[in-house]
């Protein structure tokens, strides 16, 4: 019984043990939980009134904007064509080769034409030939018209003879002097028409001489512009064929490329189509050359190509170096719309969001402040403020999730990165 009385003392005393810890712990997890409570309230009521939040911020300026559009393209001569042989020919003499810079008319190759050499002498000869036929028929004239003058003045004699003094002179002599009289008249009025046939045979010879000299000039081949040959196809002796026929398969002399001025043809997007204007300025980059070069917009097809929605443009490029080879590739950089001293922020303190454009700004009291803007022209970093903001106010670039208007903030200065246009290939 003693020890029953015991163990239910020992039991007892344990449990009061226990509760007593029990009751600590709690009393320890409430003060713990209301310290933390206190805690908070006094780090809130020290950022709304002690340290502010710091904001990246930048300020609205004045500056020069500027959209472009560049576009890839492969570099080629103005002009560049074959140089064929108008008549066919051997090769007498070449002058020029592979990388040889020629003038406009400059004389590169010379053919030999045994035909038409011999076609010339012929012609010269038919020409002294109708000429000497000339000359007889002229002589022929002379002498039928000197007949015709005495037969003539005999008829009158005879007839006024005859008409004054009737039976003086027979009916029959008066009529043999007329017919003489008009026989000799035809006889003038034939030699006059050999003399005509004569000449015009005369032109026909000259006109032919004509004809077959300006075939013959063809036998001396020249440079029809200034430029370089890149291409060399025949040698000393050479059979050169006429380019004019398409039976024949006729080789080229030459080709011949004009160097000191190249041509970029770039396909313009329809949505830019309305920006593009002759004469507009074109920045011109050769990556492989590490350079750029002065360009402008000669040309454009003034249409809309169904299959890809672009416009064929040129730009002309002028090579007086001849530093540009053909076949390079190059980027043009075209402006499409520029403004001039314009008030601008960085794009990445613009918020749109619900059919709205706003920004963020700090005010002189360092409150935040949220306002609607109008933009004009945007590039890649900046964009045009229309109305909405003043040249000096400071806006917010930072992270603008956290912040709301009327806010208390530290504003500070912070530099912005550039980004490059973007490109269409």
């Amino acid at each position: 019984m003693i020890e029953g009385d015991d163990m239910r003392k020992r039991s007892k005393a344990g449990l009061a043990r226990i509760s007593t810890y029990a009751g600590v712990a709690i009393t320890m997890g409430l003060a713990a939980l209301l310290c933390s409570c206190t805690g908070n309230d006094g780090a809130r009521a020290q950022s709304n009134g002690g340290a502010r939040v710091s904001v990246g911020v930048t300020k609205v300026t004045r500056m020069d904007l500027k959209r472009t559009l560049t576009l890839s393209s492969e570099l080629v001569p103005f002009q560049e064509i074959d140089v064929y042989a108008k008549e066919s020919g051997y090769v007498k003499d070449l002058y020029v080769d592979y990388g040889s810079r020629v003038k406009k008319d400059q004389l590169m190759a010379v053919l030999e034409i045994p035909e038409l050499e011999a076609q010339l002498k012929q012609d010269e000869g038919d020409i002294k030939n109708w000429a000497n036929q000339i000359g007889r028929a002229k002589n022929e004239v002379k002498r039928y018209q000197a007949v015709y003058t005495a037969l003539h003045l005999e008829y009158q004699r005879l007839n006024g003879v005859f008409q004054s003094q009737p039976g003086l002179v027979a009916q029959q002599e008066v009529d043999d002097a007329q017919g003489k009289d008009l026989s000799a008249a035809s006889q003038v009025d034939a030699a006059e028409a050999n003399l005509d046939a004569a000449q015009g045979q005369l032109a026909a010879a000259q006109a032919k001489l004509a004809h077959d000299q300006a075939l013959y000039s063809y036998s001396r081949i020249t440079a029809p512009f200034a430029g370089v040959v890149t291409q060399r196809y025949a040698n000393f002796g050479a059979l050169m064929q006429a380019g004019t026929g398409s039976s024949t398969q006729a080789m080229p002399l030459v080709t011949l490329s004009e160097d000191d001025l190249f041509r970029l043809t770039i396909p313009v997007p329809e949505s830019y189509v309305r920006f593009i204007k002759i004469g507009d300025a074109v920045d011109v980059r050769v990556p492989s050359l590490d350079r750029h070069f002065p360009g402008k917009v000669a040309r454009f097809s003034v249409d809309v190509r169904e299959d890809t929605r672009t416009m064929h443009t040129e730009v002309d490029v002028p090579n007086p170096q001849r530093v540009l080879l053909p076949g390079v590739y190059a980027e043009a950089t075209v402006a499409l719309e520029q403004r001039t001293g314009v008030l601008a922020i960085p794009v990445q303190a613009v918020d749109r969001s619900e059919g709205q454009t706003t920004v963020l700004v700090v005010g002189p009291d360092n409150t935040i402040q949220k306002r609607s803007l109008v933009l004009g022209l945007e590039t890649s970093n900046n964009v045009e403020v229309v109305s909405g903001l003043a040249e000096g106010d400071q806006v917010v670039v930072s992270d603008r999730s956290g912040l709301e208007a009327g806010e208390k903030v530290s504003p500070k200065p912070v530099p912005l990165m550039e980004y490059q246009e973007s490109s269409t290939s």
